[in-house]
């Protein structure tokens, strides 16, 4: 079973992250390549801008904000697919810089890649 957490690229590194992705946009403010120890940064993989300022984590809007992302993820397969390609054996960090430790775009693609995860290990192998 694949392991994906969620964690706020201002904590610090830990060796159980495994593969630590920084999934923002934007690069995360005060924050130098080295502070942040990502191995990659997938900015295509984050929500639009159009979609993030929309959003504005107002938690109201939580609900709408993950149908319209899980929505460009289904549209961006060939990103999707990057991290779908991480062995099952290996934890998967993805690094956001967003202070709602609950609602933000990490925590929604966590939900989705397991969602995916576990739709491919259902469905039969060709």
């Amino acid at each position: 079973m694949i392991e994906i957490r969620a964690k706020r690229v201002y904590l610090p590194a830990s060796p159980g992250d495994g593969l630590r992705v920084l999934i923002d946009r934007v690069w995360p403010r005060g924050k130098s390549k080295e502070q942040v120890q990502a191995d990659l940064w997938l900015k295509e993989l984050a929500p639009t801008t159009a979609l993030r300022k929309w959003f504005a984590h107002d938690r109201s809007r939580w609900v709408g904000f993950r149908q319209r992302y899980f929505a460009e993820l289904d549209a961006n397969p060939a990103g999707v697919a990057k991290l779908l390609e991480i062995p099952a054996n290996a934890p998967l960090t993805l690094l956001y810089s967003a202070r709602d430790m609950e609602c933000n775009q990490a925590v929604a693609l966590r939900d989705y890649l397991l969602a995916r995860f576990n739709q491919s290990s259902r469905s039969p192998k060709a």
